[in-house]
């Protein structure tokens, strides 16, 4: 399973990825008891449906019983698995969204430049762009630990590369590890530590240990910044 920085969870099995759009489709042919009637609910078109579905079944396992003719025209019901696979979803979902909530890194700072309400905040870490209130120098960034993406620093993207303007070299201090979700904290600067919150499976595939050597990025439109005397 493996979560993205904008909280979109997604259950991973075959290099297949079972996100929210696939949850809403399942949720719809449930719902309305045929893979026709979910399509046209949710404005999908049938055949790409009809495809997705098929994918998810080769890498999940049996998700829909589908009937034909009879007296109320045939449909389409989830199996057990569809249900458990939904159940697991919705669960994931919401630790997700109560840790990410609790979980932040602050960083104070003094901007250094302005671009609307974009701000390039000098940190001792280094310089963050964040989404900043205007009139104001000295200030406080916080960044969402499910903001952060950690990468090997030989796949991690160029700087410039992507999406996430704001980007640091560190070391894992520690990795708390729970039944789905690990906070990681780490080492960006001697005196400051960045707090990410990945998936077990993420652990794993990048090898996450005290000493690991990662990259960590984050968006500045998901990074913001008030000023120190408490105004947004």
């Amino acid at each position: 399973m493996d979560v993205s920085p904008d909280f979109d969870v997604q259950l991973g099995r075959e290099g297949v990825a079972l996100g929210r759009r696939d949850r809403e489709l399942l949720a719809a042919i449930a719902e309305h008891g045929s893979l026709n009637a979910a399509a046209d609910r949710l404005d999908r078109s049938y055949a790409h449906a009809q495809r997705r579905v098929v994918e998810l079944e080769e890498a999940f396992g049996p998700l829909v019983e589908r009937s034909r003719g009879g007296g109320g025209g045939g449909g389409s019901e989830l199996t057990d698995r569809a249900r458990e696979l939904l159940a697991t979803f919705d669960r994931l979902r919401a630790e997700f969204a109560g840790v990410a909530e609790a979980e932040r890194t602050v960083v104070s700072g003094t901007v250094v430049e302005r671009d609307g309400e974009l701000a390039t905040v000098e940190t001792p870490a280094g310089r963050i762009r964040a989404v900043t209130p205007p009139d104001c120098t000295d200030v406080a960034v916080t960044i969402r630990a499910d903001a952060v993406t950690l990468n090997r620093p030989t796949e991690a993207p160029e700087p410039g590369g992507t999406s996430a303007r704001n980007r640091f070299d560190g070391t894992v201090e520690s990795v708390d590890r729970g039944e789905t979700l690990a906070r990681v904290a780490i080492a960006v600067d001697p005196d400051v530590s960045l707090t990410a919150l990945v998936t077990a499976e993420s652990v794993e595939r990048l090898a996450l240990a005290p000493g690991t050597a990662v990259v960590s990025t984050f968006k500045a439109t998901a990074t913001r910044a008030v000023a120190r005397d408490g105004r947004y």
